[in-house]
C-alpha cells in the first residue's frame, strides 16, 4: 500500500525520507579540518575503477591507513567519510560529482519548467545508483524551480505542492511538463508557419520586382522603336511630297 502521508510530514523524518543519504556525523570539537598530509596520502594511491584495480584491496587499504587516525572528540567513521572522497578517482569520481550536481540543481535563467524537468531527470539517469529516494528528489527539484513555476504548482495542488502525497507530486509535475511541451510546440509551429508566409511574401516581391523590371525595359525598347518606325515613316513621306513637287514643275 502507498504511503499516505503527505512530503512535508516525510520531510520531517529525515532518516525516512533520506535513508539512503550518506551523512558525515557531527563531531564534538570545535575545530578540526584534514590536514594535508592526510589528503595526499589519500590522492598517492587513488581507485580508478579500471579492470585491473580491485576494490576490495582499496576497501581493505582504506580502513587500515584511516583506522590509525585519532582525534579527540571526532569519530573515526566522520574521518573516513570526509577522506573517502579523496581516494577516488576517474570514473569512480563521476558519480560523487553528479551526485552532487543532483544536490545543486537549479532552474536556469530563462528555462522552462519542461526544460528544467528533462534536464533535472537526465541527471538521475546518468547515476541510477544516486541513493536519493523518490521524496528526495522531488523535494530538491521544487526548491530548485522559480517562484513563477512554484506558484503554479501550489496553486495546481490547491495550496502548497508539498502537502500532497508523494505520487500525488509527481503526477501534478508531470501534468504540468506535458502542457508546458504542447504550448510551447503550438508555438514552435505558429512561428514556423509565420516564417513560411514571410518567405512566400518575400519571394512573391522579388518575382514582382523583376518582372516590373523586365517590363520597364521591354517598354523602353518598345517605344525607341516605335519612335524610330514613325521618325523613318515621317522622312520618306517628306521625300516624297518633295519628289513629286520637283516633277510637277
Amino acid at each position: 500500500m502507498a504511503d499516505q502521508r503527505t512530503m512535508t510530514k516525510l520531510l520531517r523524518a529525515p532518516t525516512e525520507g533520506y535513508a539512503e543519504a550518506i551523512m558525515v556525523p557531527p563531531t564534538l570539537a570545535k575545530q578540526f579540518e584534514l590536514k594535508h598530509s592526510l589528503i595526499n596520502m589519500m590522492t598517492s594511491n587513488q581507485f580508478f575503477g579500471l579492470e585491473k584495480d580491485n576494490p576490495h584491496d582499496h576497501i581493505r587499504w582504506f580502513n587500515k591507513i584511516t583506522s590509525t587516525m585519532k582525534y579527540k572528540d571526532v569519530p573515526n567513521s566522520a574521518i573516513k567519510l570526509m577522506l573517502f572522497l579523496f581516494s577516488l578517482a576517474g570514473t569512480t569520481r563521476r558519480t560523487t560529482n553528479l551526485r552532487n550536481e543532483i544536490l545543486n540543481f537549479q532552474q536556469r535563467f530563462n528555462e522552462s519548467f519542461h526544460e528544467a524537468w528533462d534536464r533535472y531527470k537526465d541527471l538521475l539517469h546518468a547515476c541510477p545508483h544516486h541513493g536519493f529516494a523518490e521524496l528526495h528528489q522531488l523535494d530538491t527539484f521544487y526548491n530548485a524551480l522559480n517562484p513563477a513555476d512554484q506558484y503554479y504548482l501550489n496553486a495546481a495542488a490547491g495550496d502548497n505542492l508539498l502537502e500532497r502525497r508523494t505520487q500525488d507530486v509527481l503526477k501534478i509535475i508531470k501534468n504540468k511538463s506535458k502542457v508546458r511541451n504542447s504550448r510551447n510546440k503550438s508555438v514552435v509551429s505558429q512561428v514556423k508557419s509565420c516564417d513560411a508566409n514571410s518567405n512566400s511574401s518575400s519571394e512573391i516581391a522579388k518575382l514582382t520586382h523583376a518582372v516590373n523590371q523586365q517590363t520597364s525595359v521591354v517598354t523602353i525598347a518598345m517605344t525607341a522603336i516605335l519612335e524610330g518606325y514613325v521618325i523613318s515613316t515621317n522622312t520618306q513621306e517628306m521625300d516624297g511630297e518633295l519628289t513629286r513637287k520637283n516633277k510637277e514643275k
